[in-house]
């Protein structure tokens, strides 16, 4: 069955990903995202299948008139994948950026209920769809430096769950995705202020998840029949695992 699927932050990483796998299994990808310049040519590398669709997720009333913006034939979304989202910083809360604190809530957690505002009622009153939350491990295990980012992500989880609460009884589901460690995006580029060397220094020795494995992990909970519902999935490479309690020993 084809399937007319939104994915924001498409323009890289987990989202151009997804918008090749699921032209590639025969859906409709309306891939939204900021940079315009990738988006078209992702569109210009997949097709028909793709409509490219510039969007600001930070963007109030951009994301409003999403809905009825959309081209004719394109405007009922079966599936939503709320992907944008970043990390900025790595600095301990008491020297963190109030500013990057700010960018992440407005991205990672504003951003995204908008979108699921926007399009849940269409799904409720058509009685199906999908809303697929990228949420992160950092949801459950803190670290240093995670700061608001765990933060964000603990909001999308738990947003998530409530949401499959209000939707119990209904044909809407909803699935809240934490990778772990994943390589192969711009996540630690971005974090690290574009210091492509420390971003590199995060993966150095690791065998990291990749967006491809995303890609896929989204593929199959979309895939399932339509009475199953996946509420979390926790993914992890190999060489990745929740660490013990951290104690900081004296003299050490």
């Amino acid at each position: 069955m084809s399937l007319t699927i939104l994915i924001t932050g498409a323009t890289a990483g987990f989202g151009e990903a997804m918008a090749r796998r699921f032209v590639r299994d025969g859906h409709r990808v309306i891939a939204a995202g900021r940079r315009a310049d990738r988006l078209a040519a992702l569109a210009n590398e997949l097709g028909d299948a793709l409509l490219a669709f510039p969007l600001d997720v930070t963007d109030a009333a951009a994301v409003a008139a999403l809905p009825g913006g959309l081209p004719r034939g394109w405007q009922e979304v079966d599936v939503l994948v709320n992907n944008a989202g970043l990390a900025l910083g790595t600095a301990p809360a008491f020297q963190a950026s109030l500013d990057d604190w700010n960018t992440m809530v407005a991205t990672n957690v504003t951003g995204l209920i908008r979108l699921t505002h926007a399009i849940l009622p269409g799904m409720v009153a058509r009685d199906r769809g999908h809303i697929v939350n990228l949420s992160s491990s950092a949801a459950t295990y803190p670290y240093p430096g995670g700061n608001v980012y765990g933060a964000t992500k603990a909001f999308v989880t738990q947003f998530s769950l409530n949401l499959k609460a209000d939707l119990v009884g209904t044909g809407v589901r909803v699935t809240d995705l934490e990778p772990g460690l994943v390589g192969g995006s711009e996540f630690s580029r971005v974090r690290y202020g574009g210091d492509a060397e420390k971003a590199a220094a995060v993966y150095a020795g690791t065998t990291p998840l990749s967006p491809q494995d995303i890609a896929e992990a989204v593929a199959w909970v979309i895939g399932l029949p339509r009475h199953v519902n996946i509420n979390r999935m926790e993914m992890m490479p190999t060489c990745q695992a929740p660490g013990p309690l951290a104690i900081k020993r004296q003299g050490s």
